[in-house]
């Protein structure tokens, strides 16, 4: 492991702090790389105390600085560990597909907690995050105490059919979602970045979240992303459905009732899943509540932390 440096921003296997970084509420005491599919997984890990929580990245579009307004809080309490997804911040950028599926994602929350001594934790999940949880609450469940899924993308609810248009191929124009096209990000990628976090966190008075969204989407590139576009599915439907029966731990869904991304059935269906999962409705939120409305989704996750048992930190 290694000392981090204050940095907001990363060059890709470094921890190197790039011109121009924000400053943090709190920095990491310290920070490392997990191998996993003989690529390099960046994490941190801040404070102490039992139980760990782990803060699953979502899609790539982000790194882990997504929850910059939930590691600050519950690290004054908790052992935080926190990680970039293969594909941004200081982990590898692989292009291959595979890398990116759901599983290999799963495998690489794995590697974190093996990486960090991290017997077990507490998963707290935004959008595809919450497939990987799902994977490893099922599949090894003793090393999650509790999973808390913030607007998860999950393929158990109906895809935004405004998300529909062929990602490869040229279109005629790009209005509205027609941007979540490779031809248009290799032409304009802050152009599509600024329509997709305009989207994710779509509540009034969203200026500075659209504004970090952009920043951490342009710490990635268009193909790499397109690489996670392009990932094969792990799981059917039915298959998920399955995963999410056999989860025995607590289980948090918060969901917004004005998700523009992945839709309010994905919460839903995801909570009527899992066997006793709370299911907390945010009405007006959209896709984004952890970083447009941090008191309310901390408050959340304090109260599920200290209903599971085990759940008071020492």
């Amino acid at each position: 492991m290694a000392t981090v440096p204050a940095a907001d921003a990363f060059v890709p296997g470094s921890s190197d702090p790039l011109p121009g970084d924000q400053s943090r509420a709190r920095y990491p005491h310290t920070a490392g790389f997990a191998e996993s599919h003989g690529g390099r997984v960046a994490y941190e890990v801040y404070g102490e105390g039992e139980p760990a929580l782990m803060f699953v990245p979502p899609w790539q579009i982000v790194h882990s600085r997504i929850w910059k307004a939930q590691i600050p809080d519950f690290a004054r309490r908790h052992r935080v560990i926190a990680w970039d997804a293969r594909g941004n911040g200081r982990s590898d950028r692989p292009t291959d597909p595979e890398v990116h599926g759901t599983r290999a994602r799963a495998e690489d929350l794995l590697a974190v907690l093996d990486a960090t001594s991290t017997e077990r934790a507490i998963l707290v999940s935004l959008s595809s995050g919450a497939g990987p949880s799902v994977v490893v609450s099922a599949e090894a469940a003793e090393r999650v105490i509790g999973a808390v899924f913030v607007a998860p993308s999950v393929p158990i609810g109906p895809r935004n059919p405004d998300r529909n248009a062929p990602f490869e191929d040229p279109l005629p124009d790009a209005s509205g979602w027609r941007k979540e096209n490779l031809h248009f990000w290799r032409r304009d990628f802050r152009a599509y970045l600024e329509f997709f976090f305009g989207q994710a966190a779509n509540e009034p008075h969203s200026t500075k979240q659209v504004e970090d969204g952009v920043d951490y989407g342009l710490a990635t590139d268009p193909e790499t992303l397109a690489a996670t576009v392009r990932a094969p599915a792990s799981y059917t439907e039915d298959e998920f459905r399955r995963a999410c029966a056999s989860i025995s731990c607590p289980c948090l869904v918060i969901q917004g009732t004005n998700d523009m991304i992945s839709g309010v059935s994905h919460g839903t269906r995801l909570a009527e899943a899992i066997p006793g999962a709370e299911l907390v409705l945010l009405e007006g939120a959209g896709h984004l509540p952890n970083a447009r409305d941090p008191i309310v989704v901390n408050l959340l996750i304090r109260d599920f932390v200290r209903s599971v048992p085990g759940g008071v930190p020492r």
